[in-house]
């Protein structure tokens, strides 16, 4: 009779401790997937704002991308990307939102919301969906800053330049607060001026229209030197070994797997 007691008490403070346990268990279950559904979002950029004209989503603790739009005869609507890092209260935008409207839009936001103001633009080539809405950043007193290529192009084709923009041969660093961001011209690709951005700090790398997202084709070739552009991307891959966000021009971003991707798809 003792034993079948004792054996029954042990049975019961094993169902007892079981019982116990299974809420903890169920807030580990939960926390981690609160932690993975926390490094998703990271990974993958949380939007903090939408309208029809622009999307802005934030990658990483300084560094967004703008996302507009652009209506075309061949392609139909396009969503271009841009960046804005924005630290210590100062922000630098690379290509404008593709009309005034949109951009205009966009410097709200970094005022408004972000309590920053934005001190460079640069735009990373010279079509349309990087210089659209420059307007817009002249009206509001914001620098431009750009290649001698860049300019040069951009008055080849009618442009008018901005009263406050300064040129740069193939490299410029721009301080935004504390920090610094790095503009560098590799080479021809998608076009003959096209410049990339990176930020250290983040290890967040612009590419624009230079790099193709996973997937895509090879976009308009109108400007572009397919020969030089996978030998362009490579020297961007060799110089920055340690990026690990890459915005291309158009589509999703990702890692080092676009830059690997743009190499093979014009090779």
């Amino acid at each position: 009779m003792t034993k079948v007691f004792l054996r029954l008490f042990l049975v019961m403070g094993l169902i007892f401790l079981s019982c116990k346990e299974s809420p903890s268990g169920q807030n580990r279950t939960k926390q981690n997937s609160t932690n993975e559904d926390s490094k998703k979002q990271t990974v993958g950029g949380s939007i903090v704002h939408q309208t029809e004209n622009l999307i802005i989503q934030k990658l990483s603790n300084h560094s967004y991308t703008h996302i507009s739009y652009l209506h075309t005869e061949d392609y139909g609507k396009v969503a271009c990307n841009g960046m804005l890092i924005v630290n210590e209260g100062k922000g630098i935008v690379f290509d404008t939102p593709t009309d005034d409207t949109a951009s205009l839009e966009l410097l709200k936001f970094v005022a408004n919301r972000l309590r920053s103001e934005v001190i460079a633009l640069v735009p990373t080539h010279f079509h349309d969906d990087c210089i659209g809405g420059i307007k817009a950043f002249e009206q509001h007193n914001v620098p431009t800053y750009a290649t001698h290529k860049t300019i040069e192009l951009l008055k080849k084709n009618g442009e008018t330049l901005p009263r406050k923009i300064q040129e740069f041969d193939s490299t410029l660093t721009l301080a935004v607060g504390n920090k610094r961001v790095d503009i560098a011209y590799f080479g021809e690709g998608h076009t003959k001026d096209n410049c990339i951005a990176y930020f250290p700090e983040d290890n967040v790398l612009f590419g624009g229209c230079l790099i193709k997202s996973d997937g895509a084709g090879k976009g308009y070739l109108g400007d572009a030197n397919t020969m030089a552009w996978p030998e362009t991307v490579r020297k961007i891959k060799l110089k920055y070994p340690n990026i690990e966000i890459v915005i291309p021009g158009h589509g999703k971003w990702g890692g080092t797997e676009l830059l690997d991707y743009t190499i093979e798809l014009f090779k």
